[in-house]
């Protein structure tokens, strides 16, 4: 079991500060991502199938970067500068969004935008777990996914409020994203300091054959692990479109992202910090049965109580499982390889998520929006068979004998 958290320790600033660079990065980013889908429908035109590949697609370029990233930085010693190179790419791709006017343009912004997520995400992401204390990592990373979930629903009220006074001019509320983006860029490079490379470490290159045999088994598990849960919960585009295809207004449509975002923001951290107390599997496992009620629920209804509570089933889902597999992989990779085993879990993740999200669309064309959801509570029900199967032959290894003393 994690060990105990003293409730006096407070986290280093540096993770503060992380966490308000990745708030104010949401906010840009779900300003126009909360619109996107819809936009992409509505005034270009666009397939669901077509949807779930760009979306798809562009997440798995974000997560498949990252090896390439999270290794950089592992053998260069330095987190921070790849992690302003990143979020710099992504404050430049918002104004291609306001400007674009083919489904050209709105793929090649979206790209620039995961390739940015995808140069900073694996170094973040080992910054924070060589700031926090082995003893906080929990509460770290909760509270960075806290912060970062915050701006998902502080950043689709916005555009809601824009769309509204604007007459759902799409564009307008895209140019308006740019600005949370620049304040994203001054935060991080004034209020975040990366810790020193120990004296004497020396450089080798982390994907090399000897240094990934030292990512062990635990690690791989985790690795696979996450990769389940990707194929059992696919882009939140469809949350967005499901609202929509039911009747829900242009302009309120976001609010599925809000209210997503806004139980997964409340959860984050606490839950966070519950991993550091208690058993990772039992907390992964009620994490997959929300998601299999969430995908009942939306399954069942895009409009009302149900497809509402369904949404919020959804949030809950990711605030039980997404910081808990960050702190997962953190406890199971060497210090000097953080970056790397960051990097491999991403890439495994992001090819899971572009079959995950390509498979929505289609079974969405095909056979409608319940089918979509229906095939993600058969996968979220497969992958808890899996997380179960794996405890019970985690139980069953024999133990080693206790020592007396």
């Amino acid at each position: 079991m994690p060990p105990a958290v003293s409730p006096s320790k407070r986290l280093p600033a540096g993770i503060w500060a992380l966490g308000f660079v990745s708030l104010l990065m949401d906010v840009s980013s779900e300003m126009i991502h909360s619109l996107l889908p819809v936009f992409m429908v509505t005034a270009l035109g666009m397939s669901m199938l077509t949807v779930g590949l760009i979306e798809g697609a562009a997440e798995a370029t974000a997560m498949i970067l990252k090896v390439f990233s999270g290794a950089l930085s592992d053998w260069w010693g330095k987190r921070k500068p790849l992690a302003v190179l990143g979020y710099g790419l992504g404050a430049l791709s918002k104004p291609l969004f306001a400007l674009a006017s083919t489904a050209g343009l709105v793929v090649t912004a979206r790209l620039l935008d995961r390739v940015g997520k995808g140069i900073r995400g694996a170094p973040r992401d080992a910054l924070v777990a060589d700031l926090a204390p082995p003893d906080q990592r929990g509460a770290a990373f909760g509270l960075r996914q806290s912060l970062d979930t915050v701006g998902a629903f502080l950043g689709p009220l916005l555009a809601i409020a824009l769309m509204l006074l604007w007459a759902n001019d799409f564009r307008a509320v895209f140019w308006v994203a740019v600005i949370p983006a620049v304040l994203c860029m001054v935060v991080l490079v004034c209020g975040v300091k990366e810790p020193e490379r120990p004296a004497g470490q020396p450089r080798t290159n982390p994907i090399r054959r000897e240094n990934l045999r030292r990512l062990s088994t635990g690690y791989w598990w985790v690795v696979a692990l996450g990769a389940i849960f990707t194929l059992a919960r696919f882009s939140e585009a469809f949350l967005v479109l499901r609202l929509q295809q039911d009747g829900l207004p242009l302009a309120w449509t976001p609010l599925a992202l809000v209210l997503m975002s806004l139980v997964f923001a409340a959860g984050a951290y606490p839950l966070g910090k519950l991993s550091d107390r208690v058993s990772h599997t039992a907390l992964l496992a009620w994490g997959l049965v929300v998601l299999i009620a969430a995908d009942v629920l939306l399954a069942l209804s895009g409009r009302g109580l149900v497809a509402w509570l369904g949404i919020a089933l959804w949030g809950l889902h990711m605030a039980m499982t997404q910081g808990l597999l960050a702190t997962m992989v953190a406890g199971t990779a060497p210090a000097d390889l953080r970056g790397t085993a960051f990097g491999m879990f991403n890439l495994v993740s992001g090819v899971a998520l572009l079959i995950a999200s390509a498979l929505a669309g289609l079974l969405w064309d095909q056979w409608g929006a319940s089918a979509t959801f229906v095939a993600g509570g058969v996968f979220s029900a497969l992958a808890l068979v899996v997380v179960l199967w794996r405890a019970r032959a985690v139980d069953a290894m024999p133990k080693p004998p206790a020592t007396q003393g």
